[in-house]
């Protein structure tokens, strides 16, 4: 069974009996920048710069959000998301914002709504501490643009960063080239550990690394499949 297969049969199971409940319906939309991280202190990251949106999904009192870089609008059962053929990015950020909603609302996971204003700079700086708390001082290989933990760590942690926006790579971000995708099987290689967005479940990338390695995954978008699956996740700020 596929990486999401198994998420699809994750969500039917849990979902149970509410799967024929026309009533009970997932329903995401894509949040500005300010409703959905606020004003923070900076202003590089994606969301703020239109790569990324997020989704919202709501099921019944639960609220949790997912990263895309395709927005779109959803709104069905919880059925309906089962039978998605997931080919687009937009589709399987559906799927996980509402893997994320349900194991919220039935109080299985936490922590599914994305940190705003002053938090994620105070999330960046609890990362170093995380890191040689649970790794170490491991090697880093960075999957994904988040300025505020890579400058954090690049002060303390030998560290390499991939990222999929080309007007990031090539580029020297805290003394730092940033690496494109054709750099990956090469610095995974060379990374004691991996620390990659949780969007990365999303645009499916996961599972060309995932128990490979170690890996902690940082962020909102995760949080429902580190809990179904035992991944480590960072995301200490978020509601």
């Amino acid at each position: 069974m596929n990486y999401y297969n198994r998420l699809k049969s994750e969500l039917r199971e849990m979902a149970g009996q509410l799967l024929e409940e026309t009533i009970e319906i997932v329903w995401t939309r894509p949040l500005s920048p300010e409703e959905a991280i606020g004003k923070p202190d900076r202003t590089d990251f994606p969301i703020l710069k239109g790569k990324e949106v997020m989704l919202e999904a709501v099921f019944r009192a639960a609220r949790a959000h997912a990263f895309t870089d395709m927005p779109g609008n959803f709104q069905g059962s919880l059925q309906d998301i089962i039978d998605l053929d997931l080919r687009t990015n937009f589709e399987r950020a559906v799927l996980i914002a509402a893997i994320n909603a349900v194991m919220r609302d039935f109080g299985r996971v936490s922590n599914t709504v994305h940190c705003k204003d002053s938090e994620p700079r105070l999330c960046a700086q609890q990362l170093p501490a995380f890191v040689t708390k649970h790794l170490g001082k491991p090697q880093i290989a960075f999957v994904g643009y988040q300025p505020a933990m890579i400058e954090e760590l690049s002060q303390s942690f030998d560290l390499r960063v991939i990222d999929l926006d080309e007007d990031n790579i090539g580029a020297n971000r805290f003394g730092l080239v940033i690496e494109g995708p054709e750099k990956t099987e090469d610095v995974l290689s060379w990374g004691d550990v991996i620390l990659a967005t949780g969007s990365t479940c999303v645009n499916g990338t996961i599972i060309s690394f995932v128990g490979k390695k170690p890996v902690v995954f940082y962020g909102v978008t995760v949080a429902g499949p580190a809990m179904l699956f035992g991944y480590d996740r960072f995301c200490p700020c978020s509601g």
